[in-house]
């Protein structure tokens, strides 16, 4: 029987010790070597903290197709670094000016703007040598479309469009279908991504890639929707960042249209869309179910 707490810790401890093994300035130095205060800052990002939730959707989706744990570890490495470096970014006083990050001092805050600029810059990057290294994979084939991928899922059409697309809003105002536009791209592509790589480890066909990509959509979703949720609801100290900010900052999301109830009513509609969307795969999904049924359940 599958055991979410279980797997979810694992995971996280692998991709803890990855990006420990990975992140040091002896393996990515070159042509020059690595600025220590760099690597300092990107070490600071990435390590002691965050719930690794995007490599689990790597992991699981990965083990439909009976990927071992350790063969998909390096794209969930890849995938974490690009959300650390989101997280680095999104923090930043241009951004969404955030002082706390797991409830610590932001990167910006603990070194400089500039430094947590470049930090990030430094993890998107090696992000993409992760995947092109054939310890990601034997086949060429499958490192490119792993990186096209995550290109896709993270870049202008994807999270960074997202984000632009919620720095416009705060200033010109959200229609229903642009509000759920903004999230699918600034939250839900990288889940996407995510999942996605997963079924390209694994070989899958067209329909099984289509039904992955259906519960990736209907995930991203339903993580979106929690964490407005959390943002009106949570304390600061559960959530280890500041709350309350969207409606601070007169972000128009579900909440403000829907209230908590209509949302919350949204968040189990969804979270079954993305179960729904697995019945092809039977019991070899069960890790997916249970992480769209963390995604609704989660407190932080």
């Amino acid at each position: 029987m599958y055991d979410f707490s279980a797997d979810s810790m694992d995971c996280a401890a692998a991709i803890e010790a990855g990006l420990s093994h990975y992140l040091t300035g002896a393996r990515l130095s070159g042509p020059g070597p690595s600025a220590d205060r760099l690597m300092e800052a990107m070490r600071y990002g990435s390590l002691e903290g965050g719930k690794r939730l995007r490599p689990l959707l790597v992991r699981q989706a990965a083990s439909i197709f009976s990927i071992p744990r350790e063969a998909a570890l390096p794209a969930g490495l890849a995938v974490e670094m690009v959300h650390c470096y989101s997280l680095i970014h999104d923090d930043l006083p241009s951004m969404d000016d955030d002082d706390l990050r797991r409830g610590r001092p932001s990167v910006h805050r603990h070194y400089d703007e500039a430094t947590a600029i470049l930090a990030g810059d430094a993890l998107l990057t090696h992000a993409f040598a992760v995947l092109s290294d054939p310890n990601c994979h034997p086949d060429p084939a499958v490192r490119i479309a792993l990186v096209a991928e995550l290109a896709a899922g993270s870049g202008a059409g994807g999270m960074v469009g997202g984000q632009m697309r919620d720095i416009e809003g705060e200033k010109g105002g959200f229609t229903d279908f642009e509000i759920a536009t903004m999230q699918a791209m600034k939250t839900g592509a990288l889940i996407r991504a995510a999942v996605r790589m997963g079924a390209i480890l694994g070989g899958a066909d067209a329909r099984a890639f289509s039904a992955l990509t259906a519960y990736a959509e209907a995930a991203g979703r339903a993580f979106q929707l929690a964490d407005d949720i959390l943002d009106v609801t949570a304390t600061p100290e559960i959530m280890g960042k500041a709350t309350g900010k969207d409606k601070d900052a007169g972000k128009q999301t579900i909440i403000s249209r829907l209230g908590i109830e209509g949302a919350r009513q949204m968040l189990d509609s969804t979270v079954n869309d993305a179960i729904s969307a697995l019945r092809t795969f039977g019991p070899r999904a069960d890790g997916l179910r249970a992480t769209a049924r963390y995604f609704a359940a989660r407190e932080k």
